[in-house]
């Protein structure tokens, strides 16, 4: 296994407090920042793929409210969240991390082959990163205490539909210490 960390959509304009998202993202950070410092420590890439929308996207059209805009403090990383020089920031203008985007090539020309995923939410953004990982011929772990939806039991029936998904173990589901343990036991 040759793993890289995705971590998707923890930005600041994310974190407001009248976002729905805030309250649960604000459960995950303690154990992403874990997570983050074992997998750098273990030499894997780490990425955070986050909203970087244009003022007058698309995606504004339905009922969600312009946030996380280009350029803008927003669209950036939480401070709550430790980010080191080595990390890949990687702005993205739809649910996937993978989409028109070079997430697939920079992972390719890293060697990675499993790519593993946290963030928010379990039912959007980190569902399609997953989904399109496995599309883009990619192992996936998703991380599910690194991962929120907006409600605990929208979260929970998310992942609950993956569980005993016909693609494993393409795909797995299991928690950022058991990732962590997997990769140092491969490692010897």
């Amino acid at each position: 296994m040759r793993p890289a960390v995705i971590i998707v959509d923890m930005v600041k304009d994310n974190m407001r407090p009248e976002f729905p998202i805030a309250k649960e993202a604000e459960v995950i950070i303690p154990r992403i920042n874990r997570l983050l410092e074992e997998a750098r420590g273990l030499g894997m890439p780490v990425i955070f793929a986050c909203d970087s929308f244009l003022p007058d996207d698309f995606i504004f059209k339905g009922k969600m409210k312009p946030h996380a805009l280009r350029g803008t403090e927003g669209s950036q990383v939480t401070e709550r969240i430790v980010v080191r020089p080595s990390d890949v920031y990687l702005p993205k203008r739809r649910f996937s991390a993978f989409f028109k985007t070079d997430l697939d090539q920079t992972l390719r020309t890293w060697g990675v082959d499993t790519v593993a995923v946290g963030g928010i939410t379990t039912n959007v953004c980190v569902l399609m990163t997953v989904m399109d990982a496995l599309c883009h011929d990619f192992y996936v772990v998703w991380l599910e205490d690194c991962c929120a939806a907006h409600k605990r039991e929208v979260h929970e029936a998310t992942l609950n539909l993956y569980r005993k998904f016909a693609l494993w173990p393409l795909l797995r589901i299991m928690t950022s210490e058991e990732f962590i343990k997997e990769v140092r036991e491969e490692k010897g």
